[in-house]
């Protein structure tokens, strides 16, 4: 039966199809570098690629299924490109077999070389999948970076800006590209300067309550109602009140005298308005008194006429004049209030205090600064005795105690001129011992030389210096002393010189003064040798000096 459709063919190819290679597949145009080259049985007769999905003709060729349909599309009657036979539709068949071969063909990744991965090509997208050297897109919204897949987490932990990265004020997580504007527009934590130069960094969530009490903020002087217009830094406001104190009483005395003229002119104000008061209080009792006698007069019922007019006349005539005292004794009560000077009478209760307030703080003031005289003398004192245990800790960390010192020299050639100059003629080491309760040295020199050895050598002496336990050793100082002068090339070509301590000396005798005569070599070393630059002694501008002294039958406390 001829299938005319393609629906019919992937009925036909559905009956054929093995269970084997359901989950192997690969993308059918890619191009593959295969690690054994392509067998034409491999190809398809169409389009010459590799097979995908390879259906078989009659005339025994194969095809890609695409290919079949595209051959079916193009002609009403299909033909074989290789032996131009009809293809017959009913004849194709999906060829499993050649699609297991086909997909077990071992292919090279297409990251060569970097990866040297070979797989089979039904597992070559598996494999891209989890390829570390595929480029694939950065998983982070907005960034259109390509990375290889081994470098993906480090970009998005370090590289890519459009990571989220903590605000380092407010610990809210933010798009790195976006950090900036946050911190500056969003972020509450943000430390900035405050807006009136008082050189304090406030968060910007707090702005407003600092502005409330910043010093360089500038405010009115407290005085403003009583004529002072001056504003001033809130930090200076004590000050300015100190300073303008004469000024602020002689206005508030100014506006104290026009309060007074005012009460004066309102007191004068009120007692015109109490006669009118009484003159209309006067012509009421008139009133009354007329209109009993229009009673008496119009009795009798021939008049009642006549005197019921007059009795409206005169009752419109007292309404008036009812309403004209009670707008009076209002406008009295309001002038009254105006008279109200409780308040003045506080503020300037209040001036005094701050003038007591002011004058305790004086004598406070001078009682303060003798307080802090006093402080500063001690502080001084400790600060010295502080500077003296920190030279003393100094000294000791240095210190060695099994009859061996390095002393480095730094600063070698300004030294030296000073030695040459006359102005610093010796260094001296720090004390060293042969042990914690043995006999305390150090060491001298002299860079520009001293005695034989001035102006060509180094002279390089050996020092017995007072200790703490000298009542407990033997005298003379009798060990033998080796003086080095080390090579820093790392070669060892020090140069040594040994003596052995003369006990009829006076150098090695028990010390009566902080230090005996130092005894050594005043030729240790001449400056033509020290200084060659074929040498390796001074690098740096510095050099290592190191004294030995032999502790053999030396008896330790």
């Amino acid at each position: 039966m001829a299938c005319d459709e393609p629906a019919a063919l992937s009925g036909i190819f559905t009956r054929q199809n093995s269970a084997n290679t359901n989950s192997l597949d690969f993308e059918p145009d890619a191009d593959y570098k295969f690690v054994e080259s392509l067998e034409e049985r491999y190809k398809c007769a169409y389009c010459h690629l590799v097979l995908h999905n390879p259906h078989q003709t009659g005339c025994g060729h194969r095809f890609c299924q695409q290919c079949i349909l595209a051959l079916r599309e193009l002609n009403a009657v299909p033909t074989c490109p290789v032996d131009k036979e009809t293809i017959k539709m009913h004849e194709v068949f999906k060829d499993n077999c050649c699609k297991r071969e086909v997909l077990n063909l071992h292919v090279f990744c297409k990251n060569f070389p970097d990866c040297n991965s070979k797989v089979i090509l039904g597992r070559y997208q598996e494999h891209l999948q989890q390829c570390l050297f595929e480029s694939m897109q950065c998983t982070n919204d907005g960034c259109r970076d390509q990375i290889l897949r081994k470098d993906l987490k480090e970009h998005l932990s370090q590289h890519c800006k459009f990571r989220e990265e903590m605000c380092q004020y407010c610990n809210t997580y933010v798009v790195l590209i976006n950090i900036k504007n946050h911190e500056e527009n969003d972020c509450p934590d943000y430390p900035v300067p405050c807006l009136q130069n008082c050189s304090q960094i406030i968060l910007k969530k707090e702005i407003e309550k600092h502005h409330a009490v910043c010093p360089e903020a500038e405010v009115d002087c407290p005085y403003k109602q009583y004529g002072c217009h001056v504003k001033v830094k809130r930090g200076k406001l004590a000050e300015h009140e100190n300073s303008a104190l004469r000024e602020h009483m002689l206005q508030i005395l100014d506006k104290n005298s026009r309060l007074e003229e005012q009460i004066s002119d309102l007191y004068k104000s009120l007692e015109c308005k109490e006669n009118k008061i009484q003159q209309l209080a006067d012509a009421i009792k008139k009133c009354e008194k007329e209109f009993r006698q229009y009673t008496q007069v119009f009795g009798n019922n021939s008049n009642l006429m006549v005197s019921t007019q007059a009795l409206a006349s005169h009752l419109d005539k007292s309404a008036r004049l009812e309403s004209q005292v009670k707008q009076l004794i209002q406008m009295a009560n309001q002038q009254q209030s105006k008279l109200d000077l409780q308040p003045l009478f506080d503020t300037i209760e209040n001036v005094k205090q701050k003038i007591a307030l002011m004058e305790t703080y004086e004598q406070r003031l001078v009682v303060l600064e003798d307080q802090s005289s006093k402080h500063d003398l001690q502080i001084n004192i400790h600060k010295a005795q502080l500077n003296k245990n920190e030279e003393r800790f100094k000294l000791l960390e240095g210190t060695c105690y099994n009859g061996k010192l390095i002393w480095k020299i730094t600063d070698y050639k300004m030294k030296k001129k000073e030695a040459v100059e006359g102005r610093v003629l010796s260094i001296a080491s720090q004390p060293f011992y042969t042990s914690r309760c043995g006999y305390r040295l150090c060491a001298r020199a002299y860079l520009n030389g001293d005695g034989s050895g001035k102006g060509t050598h180094i002279s390089l002496y050996f020092v017995v210096m007072r200790g703490e336990f000298d009542s407990l050793l033997l005298w003379p100082f009798k060990q033998k002393v080796t003086l080095m002068l080390l090579d820093q090339s790392g070669k060892k070509n020090h140069i040594v010189e040994v003596f052995r301590a003369d006990p009829n000396s006076s150098s090695f005798k028990r010390p009566d003064g902080e230090m005996n005569i130092a005894s050594g070599c005043p030729r240790f070393v001449p400056h033509s040798v020290l200084e060659n630059t074929k040498n390796t002694y001074i690098r740096d501008d510095t050099l290592f000096l190191k004294v030995v002294v032999d502790l053999t039958d030396l008896e330790e406390l």
